[in-house]
């Protein structure tokens, strides 16, 4: 897959996304795009693997080029970035008492700030949020 392809499969996935539930997320793109398999998704947020990079099946410069134009969209759209924290799915309570531990969940190998921010902003389209509510509340009130 080149440059061109690559970029028309993450503006549709960012656009069939935001339609879908008003807002678009990295690590969902990468599903849809092809780049990521879901059950290796599956094991990331499970913990069994130490950072998301690690099961991706493009190398680091599309990952880059992916997430790139991800902000490239949500710029050109006006999309809210909105900072998301990823937890370890599965974590049982200590005991059964108390709260669950929160582990946070990797996406990079070098763990750097700047690119873990990036795996984990979603992109919010705050008038498709408005519009789907208002269709919810509009079927909710509506009589069976």
């Amino acid at each position: 897959m080149n440059s061109q392809e690559l970029t028309a499969k993450v503006r549709a996935a960012m656009y069939r996304q935001c339609q879908d539930r008003g807002y678009a997320a990295p690590v969902d793109v990468l599903l849809e795009v092809g780049a990521l398999p879901k059950q290796k998704y599956e094991d990331w947020r499970f913990g069994r693997v130490d950072y998301l990079e690690r099961v991706c099946t493009v190398n680091l410069h599309k990952l880059s080029t992916i997430l790139h134009e991800m902000r490239v969209y949500a710029r050109q759209h006006g999309l809210k970035p909105s900072f998301c924290c990823y937890k370890r799915w599965g974590v049982k309570k200590k005991n059964g008492q108390g709260h669950k531990p929160v582990i946070p969940l990797r996406f990079s190998r070098s763990g750097k700030p700047e690119i873990e921010r990036w795996y984990a902003t979603h992109f919010v389209d705050s008038r498709r949020i408005a519009q789907l509510k208002e269709a919810r509340a509009g079927s909710e009130e509506a009589p069976s």
